[in-house]
């Protein structure tokens, strides 16, 4: 969710109803370099909390290192990366490519757990090519992890196929930690099915988030009442992407804003009437004043 869950987004999904919220992950050598850039990944907001922030290494004195300063920019808990599948991540050894070298995973997370007083969960995938989640996840858990995050895929995988939920059952069973599941969660039913399927603590959702902030109360409404009576219409999902490029741009700028606006409106628009003619128009645009006026003529268009 790397460039997705920036303080706007996590904002939006906590007034929507997120319990907890995960930063973008951000770079443990980065921090060591002390690149502003990287740093400002940081930035929290009260309203926001409880919030990890996650970082990604497989340096274990680095990564112990940065770890105070991570703590001290108000992180409820530090979450380390050993699930990411990208190239540019697993080729310096990082992300889930940890998951080939469970002896170095477990010295990461011991040098980043005794700099800190604040929890230290790992999220993983169920293996680099094939299962080997539970046993891994033993290793984390001897060497101090408080909770460990499954995403039912491999390394390999990416993100085709479904998620093998029964992975997660089984790292549930491997340790005595709290779990949480991930992967394939799209609707309030999805999540309760995986916590009973499973066992699992608690559920992830991340790319079901996407244009789809909506989905957090969607999932406590099911959780809770066994029920979703909860259904955004379009021209709500178009006010809350109005809502939310308003506030991408107040924080970064409409320079900035407006370009990494245009994704999250292209996912809040999927599945509309004429949506693709609108996402074509959505992709030229440069200012706020004019995807705002895009947004609102489709909005007029549907109230009449």
């Amino acid at each position: 969710m790397a460039g997705i869950t920036d303080l706007t987004f996590r904002l939006l999904c906590k007034e929507f109803g997120a319990e907890g919220l995960t930063t973008e992950m951000i770079s443990a050598k980065g921090l060591h370099y002390k690149d502003k850039k990287t740093a400002s990944l940081m930035k929290l907001d009260e309203r926001e909390k409880p919030t990890s922030i996650q970082i990604f290494g497989s340096d274990p004195d680095i990564m112990g290192e940065i770890a105070p300063i991570v703590e001290a920019a108000g992180a409820s808990s530090i979450d380390i990366n050993m699930g990411c599948p990208m190239p540019k991540i697993v080729n310096n050894g990082d992300g889930s490519a940890l998951m080939k070298n469970p002896a170095l995973a477990g010295e990461v997370v011991r040098k980043v757990k005794s700099n800190v007083k604040i929890p230290v969960t790992v999220k993983i995938r169920k293996g680099w090519d094939s299962e080997t989640a539970p046993e891994f996840a033993k290793v984390l858990e001897a060497s101090g992890a408080d909770m460990i995050t499954v995403h039912g895929r491999t390394r390999e995988e990416f993100y085709s196929g479904s998620a093998d939920w029964g992975t997660i059952a089984r790292v549930k069973s491997a340790v005595k930690i709290p779990v949480i599941g991930n992967g394939d969660i799209r609707t309030g039913q999805d999540a309760k099915r995986m916590m009973e399927e499973t066992g699992c603590d608690g559920v992830m959702v991340g790319r079901s988030s996407q244009g789809n902030p909506f989905i957090f109360r969607q999932i406590k409404e099911y959780l809770e009442k066994g029920e979703i009576t909860y259904f955004p219409t379009a021209i709500e999902k178009l006010e809350t992407a109005l809502l939310h490029i308003d506030n991408l741009c107040k924080e970064k700028g409409e320079s900035r804003g407006i370009k990494e606006a245009r994704k999250h409106v292209a996912w809040y628009i999927k599945g509309m009437p004429h949506s693709n003619e609108l996402k074509t128009k959505v992709f030229t645009v440069t200012e706020l004043s004019e995807m705002s006026k895009l947004l609102r003529f489709a909005i007029d268009n549907m109230e009449k």
